[in-house]
């Protein structure tokens, strides 16, 4: 490809909107172009990235049995309101009719609609097991898309469904998708870390996701540099701390708090550390008040209380609920006579004495609070968020407190969607049984960005060889110059010839405009022909991650260049 006839319109300045690197690289490298907020058109650069991920992706999914078939994007309604959740999903979930009333979605997820296929097809065991994928494009109406390619609107995904008899297979299926998924990241370059993580709407056992760690990652992780433990705060256990801080119990006392309502108001106004008050938040869970206690200086954890209490919805208390089992309004709930049918407690609570609670009345607190005297707690569990620091629950050693993004998620579905879409086989003996699934998905355009954010500089983007758009970039110095544009020419189809995979930059452009735009775009390899080529007969060969040059003969070059992509692709292929 010569880049004078190549739509790759690159920019010099950064757009406003771009708050993160991988956003403003896309656009100034002209990978891709925003059509709407969340919304983006890939131009063909951009496009070649995304296609040699979908390719690796292909790769590793038929490697491990998986059939590829590609599904629509329009969904009915109707097996969402079988499975649950056309209510549940939310907002997000496009909703729209067509001109018969007909309700449908655009599929965010396409769980219900491979389970629909498998029922109406499937009968014996003998079908099973079955790994099916696709690579097809998501909707998702996000509140708040942001960060060009992490957060949008519209974006390509890999999802594959597995369909076993029992969970033995599944556990099968699922140490398949996970080895798959780390061949995936390794070949594409990411150091990524495979986390432990709540199963969240998509329902379920066993969940982790594939994460890199970046600044700007909108998943919250720890883990442990000791044994390896590794989870998104909405998983990681918590332990049960010793107890350090035993006092003897002193007399309870209310305290006036006018117009003091967060733990930062009532901590300074009182002249205490917000780690000796509890916060009371009250939760409605299926229907029913609950009170959750949590120290004042940690965040609790809706996902662990949610799992504690197996509720299947799970809301923060309205107004009007808090002032009728409180007595009190928003800012003033503590556990002393409050009116609820459960009050649970996360477990540093267990061992803490002489605390501060809200006084369930207006403009009021409690000092001294001690459970068991002054009220009682129905349950102890793991409720709040992990923080850094925390003894890690596997090796007791301090966790470390991290920002990762996002590429990849698998889930031990199970029966769910199965038992509610009616998806059996018969056994054997003749037996219907519930197919048991597994739903894995890897963010194709997601994995892009995340690519460019660990793989970039304050010149551009620095590809790995196994996704970059193209291997190699031959810059003439001056293609007015008859002789060193002929070489150049002559170097590039030499490239070609080889199965390189190069561009020729042959726009009449001063020198620091091609180097910038190849430094830009992230050609792994540039290859520089000038005046002194033509006397030396060599070539100038720069790496863009290492930069080092190396001169090299214009006979050799093919060769040379060969050498160097298939030892990086190499050094890419998980052994």
């Amino acid at each position: 490809m010569k880049v004078s006839r190549m739509y790759a319109p690159t920019l010099r300045e950064s757009p406003a909107e771009a708050e993160i690197a991988s956003h403003r690289l896309m656009l100034r490298a002209g990978l891709m172009r925003k059509l709407v907020s969340g919304v983006y058109s890939y131009l063909p650069l951009g496009y070649r990235v995304i296609r040699k991920i979908e390719q690796i992706v292909r790769e590793e999914m038929d490697r491990q049995g998986g059939l590829e078939i590609l599904m629509s994007a329009l969904q009915p309604a109707e097996l969402w309101r079988a499975s649950g959740r056309w209510e549940d999903y939310g907002p997000e979930m496009f909703k729209l009719d067509d001109r018969n009333g007909r309700e449908f979605c655009l599929g965010p997820t396409h769980e219900e609609i491979f389970t629909a296929l498998i029922r109406d097809e499937v009968r014996s065991y003998r079908q099973l097991p079955l790994l099916l994928y696709q690579i097809q494009t998501k909707y998702r109406d996000e509140i708040r898309p942001r960060f060009g390619l992490i957060r949008a609107r519209e974006f390509i995904m890999k999802d594959l469904y597995s369909f076993d008899r029992d969970e033995a297979g599944l556990d099968v299926s699922y140490k398949k998708m996970y080895e798959a998924y780390c061949r995936v990241f390794t070949r594409c370059g990411l150091s990524y870390m495979v986390v432990e993580a709540d199963v969240g709407a998509m329902g379920g056992t066993d969940s982790h996701e594939f994460v890199v760690v970046t600044e700007v990652g909108e998943a919250d992780l720890v883990f442990c540099k000791k044994c390896g433990y590794a989870a998104n705060v909405e998983r990681a256990e918590c332990i049960e701390p010793p107890v350090t801080d035993l006092e003897d119990l002193k007399p309870l006392e209310e305290v006036s708090t006018p117009d003091m309502r967060t733990i930062e108001e009532v901590s300074g106004f009182l002249e205490v550390p917000p780690s000796k008050l509890v916060k009371t938040l009250i939760y409605i869970a299926d229907g029913r008040p609950i009170a959750a206690l949590i120290r004042g200086d940690r965040e609790l954890n809706e996902a662990k209380l949610k799992r504690f209490v197996g509720a299947g919805e799970l809301a923060m208390a309205d107004e009007e609920t808090i002032g009728k089992v409180t007595g009190a309004p928003v800012g003033f709930a503590g556990p002393v006579g409050i009116s609820v049918d459960q009050v649970i407690a996360d477990l540093e609570i267990k061992g803490m004495s002489n605390f501060v609670v809200g006084g369930n009345a207006e403009d009021l607190h409690l000092r001294n609070v001690n459970i068991e005297r002054d009220f009682k707690v129905d349950a102890y569990a793991d409720l709040r968020n992990a923080v850094d620091g925390d003894p890690c629950p596997r090796c007791k050693s301090p966790l470390t407190a991290a920002k990762g993004t996002e590429v990849g998620h698998i889930f031990k579905l199970g029966t769910k969607y199965s038992e509610a879409l009616g998806a059996k086989y018969l056994d054997e003996n003749g037996e219907d049984h519930l197919i048991v699934m597994g739903s894995y998905g890897i963010g194709i355009t997601r994995t892009v960005a995340a690519i460019i954010e660990s793989n970039h500089d304050e010149d551009g983007i620095i590809w790995p060889m196994s996704v970059a758009p193209y291997h190699a970039v031959v810059v003439p110095i001056n293609v007015t110059e008859q002789a060193q544009n002929d070489l150049a020419n002559e170097v590039y189809e030499r490239l070609n010839a080889a199965g390189v995979e190069a561009v020729l930059d042959d726009r009449d452009e001063r020198p620091g405009v091609k180097f910038k735009d190849a430094d830009l775009i992230g050609y792994p390899i540039r290859i520089v022909v000038g005046p002194k080529t033509l006397k030396s007969n060599q070539v100038e060969v720069k790496l863009r991650k290492s930069k080092e040059t190396q001169m090299v003969d214009v006979e050799s070059v093919a060769e040379y260049v060969t050498e160097i992509i298939r030892k990086e692709l190499e050094m890419l292929m998980p052994k």
